[in-house]
């Protein structure tokens, strides 16, 4: 297996070199060449596996030569061991056909952990192999953050540098990041928004001063090992639900794209989807782009809900250029008047493309509001601001009654405090593995929201690659 840039024109690398590369050097995203599919009778027997056998089986194409079956199932194993719950990813039942995929029983209480758990220890792999360094730059809008650095904190080899849009997080999504005090771990508070984040972190990639001095990486979405590690858990819902023999439909709140992304890797792979739901809030890019083709940049607006609180989709370049033709070249094109213009139609083929598989609904704050209630009310779940944009999307989609309708559910709600008490009455508990959260003393840098400062920084405090 290979990996090629979505743009067309930096050289394909193999999943090794894909996952410490993270964004092509052609500013373009890496995808497989093709796409490995299991068959029905191959599905079906993947039930009863444990989630890190599970894991092991469906990412195994993807790793080709890389990892043998062997090794790769004690890294799932080291990988989800640290999780709270047995089953890593369970499923609990709302009504007759609604269902919560919870995701957010890993370290860092959010369905980060389930990919950046096992990105740490690849990245430990794959660099004690070549006796090199990383550094890693990533933008996070709350949860990717502090994912993202207790998988690497402390770890030999690897320096993370990573930006927050400066009080645009919540109070526990902050903290959880800026207590680890490794030597290796670097907050950056920013001005502005995620997006400003993103770009900047998008433009070290392709900075040559940057790159010929030190051997960054990724955490985002963007790294297709993050993604890979997303798309088992699609595997392990449907499986409970009667799958391959049953559809199961999907509504994922999504801001970046990557976490529905997966879910169409697992499509692609053969697995029984009716539908993925896109659910956005206000900051509604991918809902515009998917209803009538208009991918427009809007102006950031902060919610209740912020790692939705984004307008340009990083992982949707991945999927204009599947369903487009896998023509590099002409995306890269398409992307560069995006760039420049901040807008962009989709063309017909990526439009009924992405309309074979994908809807989308927008849910407001008040829309958040009534699905946080109408959970903990009627079902006895409480759930975060993000799960219930979700969870508005899976109500309204209109999907059959018979088709099963999973939401994941991306974060813990004690994460957002303030919003689930607005809506419930009651404040959320941190689970007690990070009770002492707010008893921890913190460390990070403001910066403005300016590249050379960035930079800068960067520079002044990571290792020069080998």
């Amino acid at each position: 297996m290979d990996y090629i840039s979505t743009r067309g024109s930096a050289p394909a690398l193999d999943f090794a070199g894909a996952t410490l590369a993270g964004l092509a050097g052609d500013g373009g995203l890496y995808v497989p060449r093709a796409w490995p599919r299991f068959s029905d009778a191959e599905i079906a027997a993947m039930a009863g596996l444990s989630y890190a056998e599970l894991a092991q089986r469906v990412m195994q194409p993807f790793v080709g030569e890389c990892l043998t079956p062997e090794r790769l199932l004690e890294l799932t194993r080291a990988a989800y061991g640290r999780f709270a719950h047995a089953a890593v990813t369970p499923l609990v039942q709302l009504d007759q056909q609604h269902w919560l995929l919870e995701l957010f029983h890993g370290p860092t209480l959010a369905f980060k952990d389930v990919a950046l758990q096992l990105l740490g220890l690849l990245f430990e792999e794959f660099l004690s192999r070549s006796g090199g360094n990383l550094t890693i730059v990533g933008a996070t809008s709350g949860d990717t953050g502090s994912a993202a650095i207790d998988a690497v904190a402390g770890r030999a080899g690897i320096d993370i540098f990573m930006l927050h849009p400066k009080g645009r997080v919540s109070d526990v999504q902050r903290r959880q990041m800026t207590t680890v005090l490794a030597p290796n771990v670097h907050n950056i508070a920013i001005e502005g928004s995620f997006d400003d984040a993103q770009a900047m972190v998008k433009r070290m990639f392709n900075d040559a001063a940057m790159t010929d001095r030190f051997a960054i990486g990724a955490v985002n979405s963007i790294n297709w090992a993050r993604l890979m590690a997303q798309v088992v858990y699609y595997f392990a819902a449907a499986l409970q639900l009667g799958a391959p023999a049953r559809k199961v439909a999907f509504a994922v709140p999504t801001g970046n794209f990557g976490d529905v992304f997966a879910g169409y890797v697992a499509a692609k792979m053969g697995l029984p989807i009716e539908r993925l739901i896109v659910a956005t809030n206000v900051n509604d890019i991918l809902h515009r782009a998917l209803s009538n083709g208009d991918y427009s940049q809007g102006t950031v607006t902060p919610t209740a809900a912020p790692s939705m609180d984004i307008q340009v989709s990083s992982n949707f370049e991945r999927l204009l250029f599947d369903v487009g033709g896998r023509d590099g070249l002409a995306l890269a094109a398409q992307m560069r008047g995006f760039e420049t213009s901040k807008a962009m139609q989709l063309t017909n083929a990526q439009r009924e493309g992405a309309a074979a598989l994908f809807s989308s609904a927008r849910g407001d704050a008040d829309d958040m509001m009534r699905a946080i209630r109408w959970a903990f009310v009627e079902t006895g779940e409480t759930i975060d601001p993000h799960t219930a944009i979700g969870l508005h999307a899976a109500r309204t989609a209109g999907i059959d009654p018979a088709t099963p309708v999973v939401t994941l559910a991306t974060a813990h709600p004690a994460k957002f405090r303030d919003a689930v008490e607005k809506a419930t009455g009651i404040r959320p508990t941190l689970p007690g593995r990070v009770g002492d959260l707010f008893e921890r003393e913190e460390r990070l840098v403001d910066l403005p929201g300016d590249y050379a400062a960035i930079a800068v920084y960067v520079a002044a405090h990571a290792t020069l690659k080998v």
